[in-house]
């Protein structure tokens, strides 16, 4: 199978991989830079519109951009059905998805709020934001993030909706002895098409250089 890349300037001790057509294929284009991908991402499902009238979009490109101020962002196509109302307002919801909201993170992704009511479709159940008047979070999510639009920056294929963080809403059972504890949420994630759910913890921050406890013994 032909590759993008030459395999001959691997490492000598690394053996080289066999990639599949499909495979070979997406990275030639992700060379060409037509099919850039940062996987995985979170597949949040944003919440919008008014508590009368609620929205759902599912978004993957999102993340945050800054710590202080605590700054976030979703990227929209200008054509989605959420678009105006997000712009309009100047305000959206992030939602984060676990392993039993999938389903509905699916749906609220190829389905439009032209069409159909996303919260009765889904039967989910849109809450009161404590920050933003009048805009729905989504009951189900364990952590929602309040936002409010700052800028809105055209890219292409999708303009940026840059916003701060006003809140942040967290399910009671998540907070143990005050810490926030998100390996309980049984979050998932999204990449090249599939949803996986997050799985074995392989360390945290710091734990490459992190002195060893030395454990002292009894003479």
């Amino acid at each position: 199978v032909p590759t993008p890349y030459n395999l001959k300037t691997r490492p000598a001790d690394l053996k080289p991989r066999l990639l599949s057509a499909r495979t070979a294929a997406h990275l030639q284009r992700s060379k060409s830079g037509k099919a850039a991908r940062c996987c995985p991402v979170p597949a949040v499902m944003v919440s919008c519109g008014t508590l009368e009238k609620p929205n759902i979009l599912t978004v993957a490109w999102c993340g945050t951009v800054c710590t202080n101020p605590p700054k976030t962002y979703i990227s929209l196509r200008p054509e989605r059905y959420s678009y105006p109302i997000i712009k309009e307002r100047g305000c959206y919801v992030i939602n984060l998805t676990t392993s039993s909201l999938v389903r509905a993170a699916d749906f609220c992704g190829v389905r439009s709020g032209r069409d159909v009511d996303k919260f009765e479709a889904m039967n989910l159940h849109a809450a009161p934001a404590l920050e933003l008047d009048d805009t729905p979070t989504i009951a189900e999510s364990p952590v929602s993030i309040e936002c409010r639009v700052t800028d809105i920056i055209p890219l292409g294929t999708h303009d940026m909706f840059l916003a701060d963080i006003v809140s942040v809403d967290v399910a009671d059972e998540l907070i143990v002895d005050g810490a926030l504890r998100l390996d309980r949420a049984g979050l998932a994630a999204y990449a090249h098409g599939e949803y996986f759910a997050l799985g074995k913890k392989l360390g945290d921050f710091g734990f490459s250089v992190r002195k060893k406890k030395r454990i002292k013994r009894g003479k």
